[in-house]
């Protein structure tokens, strides 16, 4: 069926609007990414392989600086073990989240912005030729991430099963982030498709367009979280367990820490003496006690030593006093003589029972081993389930909905404040979400396909009018 007369007419304005809009766009667009001021000769209008080769690495730059931005987001939960590890070499203590958040803020938005120059450039129909400059901090970003990752993968590999927990809170958020991304993209990728001549091109850019597409649209069916479930079987809220005498609330005292712990119910305040997991004791103290006693005057032979060295004698000339109430026995070490001596003591485990002959109530193990833990099994074996440590509301709500016994923390306050978890999406809810996303995404990709289609047929058709009118003028000219 043809096309009526005023169809076309309208896609020819629309077409040439944007063309207009274009050509006032364009120049200045060209200058921020090619930092050339004067306008390009005819022969260079062209966008080379070596240009493509550089879009393509800054596409990558900046999905690696995302990437970095979400792991340092996620590392957040544990960053007081670099600050710990910058101030035994520096010897200064300092937070420094807020520097980290900020550096990698500012590589995120040079490379998005230098990203979208080019694509609004592409979109123009202007060539891609990257300035050196650009070219130079690009590289620097890209040896900078590298660096990081690194380093962490030498310094701290636990903390990549921090970031494969951390896909279970924040995965479905991210599938429809990356939904968002690739529909917004589909609009150069079009205009890229239908302005490519050669059709070898043409159907690779389609067939890795629709397949990315494809695996984002399915990329639910693999994701899982505790935190999908109905709100009827939400879990009793974890209960808090200071760390070291939570460090966050006081650090330069510890009986006043102890006792804002105590106002936000943490139930650190139920004892004198707690073993923390590594095995090195911090002190409690009740309210009628003055001054406040460091580890360093009890233990002044053993606070260089290992932590497993803190033997039952040594506790023991702790427990003179009155006021030491109750011990939590973490270490390994002396755990049948504790036993014999003080049956009445918890004793802790640091790892699940497996062939040994006693049958441990109280587990305390790092966040990180949730994956490999059956919490119903144990709470039907009446087994409770601590996990350490535990600063941020995003990892205290998945553990939360996973149905953790208690957790340990620097920061109970902020934890106490909490009284439900961050989300809570029902399965079938949850199941409408994810399809409505990719079915309204989907028909978003095909009209974006074929509006470009129609504008590409409405400048050919145009070109062609306007070759046959010059051939006309040339032959009246040559008459």
């Amino acid at each position: 069926m043809a096309e009526s007369p005023g169809c076309c007419s309208v896609w020819a304005r629309c077409c040439s609007v944007w063309a207009r809009c274009c050509s006032v766009w364009a120049r200045c667009l060209h200058c921020l990414y090619s930092c050339h001021w004067r306008k390009c000769p005819k022969e260079r209008m062209q966008t080379s392989k070596c240009d493509c080769i550089w879009f393509g690495l800054l596409f990558l730059t900046f999905l690696l600086s995302l990437s970095w931005l979400y792991i340092g987001l996620i590392l957040l939960n544990d960053l007081h073990n670099f600050n710990e590890f910058l101030f035994h070499h520096w010897g200064h203590w300092m937070d420094w989240s807020l520097a980290l958040l900020l550096v990698i803020s500012l590589l995120v938005t040079y490379a998005s912005l230098l990203l979208l120059l080019a694509l609004l450039l592409q979109l123009c129909g202007q060539p891609l030729h990257l300035h050196s400059l650009h070219k130079v901090l690009l590289l620097l970003i890209m040896l900078l991430v590298a660096t990081g990752l690194v380093g962490l993968d030498i310094q701290w590999q636990q903390e990549w099963h921090s970031l494969r927990l951390s896909l279970q809170a924040t995965a479905p958020f991210l599938h429809i982030g990356a939904v968002a991304g690739i529909t917004l993209l589909a609009w150069p990728v079009a205009d890229t498709f239908y302005h490519i001549h050669r059709r070898g091109p043409k159907i690779l850019l389609l067939l890795l367009f629709f397949g990315v597409s494809l695996v984002i649209y399915l990329a639910p069916l693999c994701i899982s979280s505790p935190c999908i479930m109905e709100p009827r079987d939400l879990p009793a809220k974890p209960g808090l367990v200071g760390h070291r005498g939570a460090p966050m609330l006081a650090p330069e005292n510890t009986l006043m820490s102890l006792r804002k712990m105590a106002e936000c119910g943490a139930a650190v305040f139920e004892t004198d003496v707690m073993v923390s997991s590594d095995g090195v004791p911090f002190l409690m103290h009740d309210e009628h006690l003055s001054r406040t006693t460091d580890v360093a005057s009890v233990f002044p032979a053993r606070i260089t030593a290992h932590s497993s060295d803190f033997s039952w004698a040594e506790l023991k000339r702790l427990n003179a006093g009155t006021w030491f109430l109750e011990v939590l026995w973490l270490p390994d070490e002396d755990r049948a003589n504790v036993q014999r001596r003080a049956p009445r003591m918890r004793q802790i485990y640091g790892h699940q029972g497996g062939n040994r002959t006693e049958r441990p109530q109280f587990l305390n193990l790092p966040y990180q081993d949730l994956p490999l833990l059956d919490i119903k099994a144990l709470h039907q074996d009446n087994v409770s389930v601590n996990l350490f440590v535990v600063n941020k509301p995003w990892l205290f709500s998945l553990l939360w909905c996973a149905g953790v016994d208690s957790v340990t923390t620097n920061d109970c306050q902020l934890l106490q404040q909490m009284h439900y978890p961050v989300w809570l999406i029902p399965p079938q809810t949850y199941l409408m979400m994810w399809t409505v996303t990719n079915c309204v995404s989907t028909l978003l990709l095909l009209w974006t396909f074929l509006l470009q289609g129609r504008c590409a047929k409405e400048r050919e058709r145009t070109g062609l009018e306007t070759a046959v009118l010059l051939t006309r003028i040339n032959n009246f000219m040559t008459e």
